[in-house]
């Protein structure tokens, strides 16, 4: 058995990885305990979006892009995460005078 040779384009990705994450807000909106589950919707959406759309010739490729573009997912939305908490929890430079 011979490995797929997997062909993506930046702009898959792109879209793929965005709308995965547009699709967790919207998801944490309508069921607010499923924090815990994030990653794992996240790939499966990624999945998804990857086998029946980006790449619909090749159901390996689809599962590995779709794995690639749901773990971009989580590592963007936890950077961001972590970004904004971070940022709100900083103490204001003028307490210190």
């Amino acid at each position: 058995m011979e490995f797929p040779f997997i062909h993506t384009n930046f702009w898959d990705a792109l879209i793929a990885v965005s709308s995965i994450i547009v699709l967790i807000e919207i998801l944490k909106i309508f069921l607010p305990p499923i924090s815990s589950l994030i990653p794992a919707i996240a790939n499966f959406i990624g999945l998804v979006i990857s086998i029946f759309i980006a790449h619909p010739h090749s159901l390996w490729t689809g599962i590995v892009m779709g794995i690639v573009y749901g773990i971009a997912a989580v590592g963007a939305y936890a950077s961001f995460v972590k970004l904004v908490s971070s940022y709100r929890n900083k103490i204001p430079a003028d307490l210190y005078k």
